[in-house]
């Protein structure tokens, strides 16, 4: 019974977190718990401890006396969110370049792969493929900093990595080729086990989607 609960949180905690990072739950909207039950097919004191945790990881805001609400949006925190992204993926790509094996690099490119067909359907006006193209985005990026040797560093990615799809969705443009090849880049350097040049490709890929997203960006 305890591994079945536990089973039953993890998987509501993705659900609700996939529906506020894809806009099906609204900023600062009321998380009702007796409609949430039957939406998740989760307990109530499942959904509790499940938005306690969102809560925790900055998706969900707990409010004394009046429940959980969905976490607002704003300009200044896309902002920060970008730069603490520029901040740690910088330095796990840095180690993980120096570090990263043939598994490691075996394992990128697969994930770059993937990452440019996903890409090219987008380009091609396949509305359908945005989950999957964000979805393998987010891999390629994972496998870059992949071999960083710190369980710490990459948990910490992986949720701010989420806070800021979460805006990327809210707006839903793709910038086409000037990403793609950005992604090329990042890649090519990373292969040739070129650091400082992969890092510099990253951090103007971050800072060009973040002005990206800003024009676009309606809070």
């Amino acid at each position: 019974m305890p591994g079945q609960v536990t089973t039953v949180g993890s998987t509501a905690y993705e659900k609700i977190k996939k529906d506020i990072i894809f806009g099906e739950l609204a900023p600062e909207s009321k998380l009702k718990l007796d409609a949430m039950k039957e939406r998740y097919s989760a307990s109530i004191s499942t959904l509790r401890e499940t938005l306690s945790r969102l809560a925790s990881d900055g998706f969900v805001v707990a409010e004394e006396q009046r429940g959980f609400f969905v976490a607002p949006v704003s300009t200044d925190d896309l902002i920060e969110i970008a730069n603490l992204r520029i901040l740690l993926e910088c330095t796990a790509l840095k180690t993980s370049v120096e570090l990263g094996d043939t598994d490691w690099e075996a394992n990128l490119v697969a994930a770059y792969h993937r990452l440019q067909v996903s890409e090219q359907k987008v380009i091609d006006g396949d509305d359908a493929a945005t989950e999957t193209w964000k979805r393998y985005d987010c891999e390629f990026h994972q496998a870059m900093i992949s071999a960083c040797n710190s369980a710490n560093l990459l948990s910490l990615h992986a949720v701010l990595y989420d806070k800021y799809l979460r805006y990327q969705m809210s707006v839903l443009t793709y910038r086409g080729a000037e990403a793609v090849k950005e992604h090329k880049t990042m890649f090519d350097a990373a292969l040739k086990r070129d650091a400082a040049k992969a890092q510099r490709s990253l951090e103007q890929h971050i800072t060009r989607g973040l002005r990206h997203t800003l024009k676009a960006f309606d809070p």
